[in-house]
């Protein structure tokens, strides 16, 4: 490889690394928010977080790498050629190919990536969060009741507080609110006792020695109960079988379906790997900048331009789910309109050069 071509190849690697760890990072603060806010309303305990976090990444880390080439192409030809050293470079007799070759050097082994990422890191990574988030929940729920905190359950109509706990694990100065549409009852007991069938698939709360209030709030009408001993059933989370989703499936049994909304995601998993390729066609003229322009001129475009191709691809992928498009057009006509977009921004400077040329021979 020519000093040029690793100089060129050096400089596109270090802003494509360097858009795609800031890119990563808006990722993950949104993925905390979105994972911290499910186990909050959920209960999921410490341990799960962090991998839910990370399991959700992966699926969407696919879709920055497009992005981040993009942009650590035209950020690094903008620098160069702001600085003068394309210009230097081009009267010393380099040509398009030696510069070409610099480029797609770093643009095909990012591709293979995003292809490996889409087509079968991605939907493993679907299936353990769909597999984490059930076992999460029944952790949460089957989780020891802990003296001083509130705990729901059953979606929220059951919570429970226990003020201290006995040494043998019962609960004292108990406090407990269950509502049934517009009905509420609130009970509290001196003492009770938390108990979960060693399969996990069914929990009892036992009050002892207390009294419930029932009644609807607002209303005059209420009744007051004493009691010795009262049991509270918990529903646990169900363990049947779940329909997969879309996207948790094997690109394998994508191939040999007729479903419009299986053959939508195997279009989007072979459509992000081609609009990488089509993206980086797209960035060297992008790149390209006339004299006294700035090294970020041309940066507001490219983001346009991949927020434009990304979301004509998602409206393309609902159309086709919902049989708008036919399956032949799939979404092939996007990639086919944004490569049309790149051979004209390739061809536009020798269509310029040709016309001064005919203007000045006139």
């Amino acid at each position: 490889m020519r000093i040029l071509q690793r100089y060129l190849l050096w400089e596109m690697t270090v802003n494509f690394v360097g858009v795609t760890l800031v890119a990563l990072a808006l990722l993950l603060v949104n993925q905390v928010g979105s994972v911290l806010a499910r186990a909050a309303q959920l209960q999921y305990q410490k341990g799960f977080v962090l991998e839910l976090i990370g399991l959700g990444a992966a699926q969407n880390v696919a879709i920055l790498l497009p992005f981040g080439l993009l942009l650590g192409i035209v950020l690094a030809f903008g620098r160069l050629y702001h600085d003068s050293e394309m210009a230097a470079a081009q009267a010393c007799g380099v040509g398009v190919a030696r510069v070409a070759a610099a480029v797609w050097l770093l643009a095909l082994p990012v591709t293979g990536l995003i292809a490996w990422l889409n087509f079968d890191l991605s939907p493993r990574a679907a299936v353990a969060e769909a597999a984490m988030r059930a076992e999460a929940l029944r952790a949460g729920l089957t989780a020891p009741l802990e003296p001083g905190k509130f705990r729901s359950f059953n979606g929220g109509r059951i919570v429970v507080y226990a003020r201290a706990a006995d040494r043998n694990g019962d609960l004292t100065g108990v406090f407990v609110k269950r509502s049934d549409g517009p009905v509420v009852e609130t009970t509290v007991a001196r003492r009770a006792h938390y108990t979960v069938t060693s399969d996990g698939e069914s929990e009892t709360i036992t009050l002892f020695d207390g009294e419930r209030l029932e009644g609807t709030p607002g209303s005059e009408h209420y009744r007051i109960m004493r009691f010795e001993q009262q049991l509270i059933p918990v529903q646990t989370p169900g363990t049947a079988a779940r329909v997969p989703r879309v996207y948790e499936l094997r690109t394998t049994a994508l191939l040999s379906s007729h479903d419009p909304k299986l053959l939508a995601e195997l279009h989007w998993r072979l459509g992000l790997p081609l609009m990488t390729l089509v993206l980086t066609a797209l960035a060297a003229p992008l790149g390209r900048l006339r004299p006294r322009q700035g090294r970020y001129a041309h940066v507001w475009i490219a983001v346009l331009m991949f927020a434009l191709y990304a979301d004509l691809a998602l409206a393309a992928r609902t159309w086709f789910e919902r049989g708008q498009t036919p399956p032949a057009l799939g979404l092939w006509w996007v990639h086919g309109l944004f490569l049309a977009v790149t051979l004209i921004a390739m061809l536009a400077p020798a269509v310029r050069r040709g016309h001064r040329a005919r203007r000045a021979a006139s």
